[in-house]
């Protein structure tokens, strides 16, 4: 076997066994703190998910229908939320989310297993959850500004837009009733 044959063979070794590690321009002080900053965001989201789908298929009551459909619907954009963060966090060299315990351990978003909540008080719950949302997508958006993370904060920034549509419609939904 020539020397160069046996040189790409170890090489090729050496990558298998090698770490997640995406080249990034950033460094790696940027990589960690953008990585955390996603990755606490990608716990709300998928908290925030579960929560908004949980409501969806408990709803009663005569908006029954409304809900049911509004819930759907933001349950949806959270979930297409979910795969754009992680990618995100792998582009700039971090790893991310490995488990429904890892997203325990950074979620902030409350869960709620009652057995049974009033249709006004899930949207009032939602409502809230989006505003920490918001908040915590801000919090994320100071990081990547702070390391000039352009690409990240632009989706940032149409996430936070999303998340205050959601807690609008969730506003107005509730906002007459008795």
């Amino acid at each position: 076997m020539a020397k160069s044959d046996r040189s790409t063979k170890t090489d090729i070794k050496t990558r298998r066994k090698a770490p997640l590690v995406t080249p990034s321009d950033l460094d790696s002080a940027a990589t960690k703190d953008i990585s955390a900053a996603l990755n606490g965001v990608l716990a709300d989201v998928f908290a925030l998910y579960l929560k908004t789908k949980n409501f969806h298929w408990h709803m009663s009551g005569p908006h029954f229908r409304d809900y049911h459909l509004l819930l759907d619907e933001q349950a949806d954009q959270l979930y297409a939320m979910t795969d754009a963060i992680a990618e995100r966090i792998r582009k700039v060299g971090g790893t991310t989310l490995r488990s429904i315990g890892h997203i325990a351990r950074l979620q902030r978003i409350s869960d709620n297993d009652a057995d049974y909540v009033e249709p006004l008080d899930m949207l009032a719950e939602l409502r809230e959850d989006n505003q920490q949302m918001a908040a915590r997508l801000r919090e994320a958006h100071n990081v990547t500004d702070e390391h000039r993370d352009i690409a990240s904060s632009s989706l940032l920034e149409n996430w936070i837009d999303e998340t205050e549509r959601r807690t609008w419609f969730l506003f107005e939904s509730s906002r007459n009733a008795g």
